[in-house]
C-alpha cells in the first residue's frame, strides 16, 4: 500500500503553495478582512486561472476534474495561507453540492459558471435551532417558493445564487431576487463574512432531495478539517520559528523543556489530525465503507487538534501572542469559527456513536 503522495499530488501541493505564498501574502490577507466582504476580485480571477475554481468538477462543465484526495491538498494550503473570501462556500459547498444533486442542464447553467470563476454561490442550512443535524431543518418551500430565515450563511453578501436547505427538498435561490433580505452577522473569523438571511415567499429552483447530502456534506467537512491541518501546521511553523529567534536570558527560549514539550505537542496534533484527514479522503474517493466515519473522525480530532494547537502557539508567544499585529490570533479566529461549522467533536462523537449502532443493527440481522 502507497502511504506517499504521488508526484502529481506532490506537484499540486507545491505549485499551491507557492500561488498562495505569492498572490494571498498576510498583507493581502488583512487588507481583505477589513473590507465589508473579505473578496478581493483580483485574488479571485487568478484562483480560476490556475483551475482552483474547478477542482474537482467534471471537464465538460469546464473543470479540472481531479480526485477529492487533491481537493484536500489544495484546502490544506489554503488553510495555511489563511485564504479569505468565498472559496470554500463557493467551490467547496456550493459546488460539490451542485455537482452531486443537479441535473445536467443545471449544472451547465450555474456551475460551469462556478468552474470558470465567473460566479459565486453559498449554501444556507444553519437555523435558530442551533443544529447542524437535518432534522433540525424548519424552512420550508410550497409551492415552489421559501419562507423563512437562515443564519451564520458564509459570503451571501456576494453570492450570485444561495443554495437553501429546506425540509422538502434542496432549492436554488438567485439572491437578488425580491423578498431575499441579507443582513451582516457578527463572526469570529474576520477573514469570512456571514450574514442572515430571509426569504419571504422567494422562488426557488428545486436541484435535488435532502437524502442526496450526505455525500456533498461529507466532501465539504473533510475539506473543512484539511484547511484546519494547515492552519495548525501554519500556527506551528510559527511558534518554532518565535522560540528559535526569541531570546531570554540571553538564550533562545527553544531550548528550555517546557517550550519544547508544548512544540512537540503542537507537532503531534498537527501529524495526528493530517493522518485522519487523508485517510478519510482516500475513503471518500474510493467509497470505503467507513467514509463516514472516518470522515467524522477527521472533524472531530481536528476541531480539538486546532483549538489546542491555537492555545499553545499563543503560550510560546507569551504576550506577543495576543497582539493585533501578530497573525496568530487570526488563525486562532479561523480555527475557531471552523471547529462549529458542520458540527463541532461533540456533534460527530455523537454521530459516530450512531453509525456504530447503525452497523451492529444490520451486522445482527444479517446474522
Amino acid at each position: 500500500m502507497q502511504f506517499g503522495l504521488n508526484e502529481s499530488q506532490e506537484f499540486l501541493r507545491d505549485s499551491a503553495r507557492k500561488f498562495f505564498a505569492g498572490e494571498c501574502p498576510m498583507a493581502e490577507v488583512r487588507r481583505l478582512m477589513e473590507t465589508d466582504t473579505a473578496f478581493g476580485a483580483n485574488l479571485w480571477s487568478k484562483l480560476a486561472e490556475q483551475g482552483y475554481t474547478g477542482i474537482i468538477f467534471p471537464e465538460e462543465f469546464g473543470g479540472v476534474a481531479l480526485g477529492i484526495f487533491e481537493l484536500i491538498l489544495l484546502m490544506e494550503e489554503a488553510g495555511r495561507a489563511l485564504l479569505p473570501g468565498p472559496f470554500f462556500s463557493t467551490v467547496v459547498m456550493a459546488g460539490t453540492l451542485l455537482d452531486a444533486l443537479a441535473t445536467t442542464a443545471q449544472k451547465r447553467k450555474y456551475l460551469a459558471p462556478i468552474c470558470r470563476g465567473e460566479a459565486r454561490a453559498t449554501v444556507a442550512f444553519f437555523e435558530a435551532e442551533g443544529s447542524w443535524d437535518l432534522a433540525d431543518v424548519r424552512l420550508t418551500a410550497a409551492n415552489g417558493e421559501l419562507k423563512g430565515e437562515k443564519l451564520f450563511v458564509p459570503d451571501a453578501a456576494i453570492a450570485d445564487w444561495i443554495i437553501v436547505v429546506a425540509q422538502n427538498g434542496v432549492f436554488l435561490v438567485d439572491s437578488k431576487a425580491s423578498g431575499v433580505r441579507v443582513q451582516p452577522m457578527l463572526g469570529m473569523d474576520l477573514t469570512r463574512k456571514l450574514y442572515s438571511v430571509r426569504f419571504d415567499d422567494v422562488p426557488g429552483e428545486k436541484i435535488g432531495e435532502t437524502a442526496g447530502l450526505a455525500r456533498p456534506r461529507a466532501i465539504a467537512t473533510a475539506a473543512l478539517a484539511a484547511e484546519m491541518v494547515g492552519g495548525m501546521q501554519r500556527t506551528l511553523d510559527l511558534a518554532v520559528e518565535y522560540a528559535k529567534t526569541r531570546k531570554q536570558f540571553g538564550k533562545p527560549i527553544g531550548i528550555f523543556q517546557a517550550v519544547q514539550h508544548q512544540c512537540a505537542d503542537m507537532y503531534l496534533e498537527t501529524e495526528s489530525a493530517r493522518s485522519a484527514v487523508y485517510y478519510a479522503a482516500w475513503a471518500l474517493q474510493h467509497h470505503a465503507p467507513d467514509a463516514a466515519a472516518a470522515v467524522s473522525i477527521a472533524k472531530l480530532y481536528a476541531s480539538d487538534a486546532s483549538r489546542t494547537v491555537g492555545n499553545r502557539g499563543i503560550q510560546v508567544h507569551g504576550g506577543m501572542g495576543f497582539t493585533w499585529e501578530n497573525d496568530l490570533h487570526l488563525y486562532y479566529r479561523r480555527a475557531k469559527a471552523s471547529e462549529t461549522t458542520f458540527g463541532d467533536a461533540t456533534f460527530h462523537r455523537e454521530r459516530l456513536a450512531r453509525l456504530t449502532i447503525d452497523a451492529e443493527v444490520v451486522s445482527e440481522r444479517g446474522a
